[in-house]
């Protein structure tokens, strides 16, 4: 039995002759014949009445029509997600909340790009609740997200742990809470601090440090890159997990360091990548290639966070 025996017999049915049908479906009318006829044969069954007037279903073919119709959905069912599967695999979408752009995402892109040279990296920078939002929709594949110690996981999605860290005092090298070993609040309600905008868990961590207590200034801004390019650029101080911070470029070229928060030495900030939990159990193969990516990542970054900390022999 061949798809196009099925696909025919309801050309047939749809047109009311095996005339009209042939000629939609460009076949010789005798060529048509013969194969409907080879699929009654296949089937023990006469699906078509034929007559001078035309060839109608019968009795028979009428019970089947149902399943023959069925047949035919699932088929195209198959073709559209092969092609969608097609699409997707030359296609990843990333949802980030920014807060490991450089010392993680970065290099996981590029060995993705070494493994994948055609198949692009779409990153959307959001707030954690968009991100969780548009994995459920199905509108990103993967998201790279946030959470405090102790924080619920966002359910209907699956959740690999990459990084996990403390919050520390985002600074310049030559600012006064640099000369100190650890940063207090009371320090820092004295400078300038930038903080994200309420959505981000740095927002609610700060609000949380700070008690109700006011900076004498503050700027807001989206996401760690830009707070790290305005405390690089001597606007004030921010607060941000240790992983975001350390190995990024500027802190390489002195232009940013971190120290502890004397106030807190409990809570741990966690990075995961996050997607949706699938009903097949499968996803696109380039989503689940750069998924490996990252824990692969982590892995030898958390390695070599160990391997910086560790005092040199004596």
């Amino acid at each position: 039995m061949r798809i196009e025996q099925l696909e025919y017999i309801t050309a047939v049915t749809r047109l009311g002759s095996l005339r009209r049908a042939a000629d939609a479906l460009h076949l010789s009318q005798p060529a048509l014949s013969e194969t409907v006829r080879n699929l009654e044969r296949e089937l023990g069954v006469d699906l078509l009445d034929r007559r001078r007037s035309g060839a109608t279903l019968s009795a028979e073919g009428s019970e089947l029509l149902p399943h023959i119709t069925t047949v035919l959905e699932a088929v195209d069912e198959l073709r559209r997600a092969a092609r969608n599967q097609h699409l997707t695999s030359r296609m990843v979408r990333l949802g980030t909340v920014n807060s490991a752009t450089v010392p993680l995402l970065v290099p996981t892109l590029q060995d993705f790009r070494r493994a994948h040279p055609d198949t692009q990296v779409e990153v959307v920078g959001s707030q954690q609740a968009d991100i969780h939002r548009a994995l459920l929709e199905g509108g990103l594949d993967l998201g790279l997200v946030n959470y405090l110690s102790g924080d619920d996981i966002t359910p209907g999605l699956d959740t690999t742990e990459l990084l996990r860290g403390r919050p520390v005092v985002c600074l310049r090298p030559d600012s006064p809470l640099a000369a100190l070993p650890a940063v207090g609040v009371a320090d820092l309600l004295g400078q300038p601090l930038i903080v994200m905008r309420a959505g981000y868990v740095m927002h609610r961590y700060v609000h949380r440090l700070l008690a109700g207590r006011a900076p004498t200034f503050s700027y807001s801004t989206d996401g760690a890159e830009m707070g790290k390019l305005m405390v690089a650029e001597g606007l004030g101080a921010t607060v941000l997990p240790d992983f975001s911070v350390l190995g990024d470029p500027l802190e390489r070229l002195g232009a940013l360091t971190c120290r502890p928060l004397a106030d807190d030495t409990t809570t741990e900030v966690v990075l995961v990548l996050q997607r949706r939990q699938s009903t097949t159990g499968t996803a696109p193969h380039a989503a689940r290639s750069l998924h490996a990516m990252f824990r692969d990542r982590a892995r030898r970054h958390r390695r070599e966070e160990q391997d910086r900390r560790q005092p040199p022999p004596s």
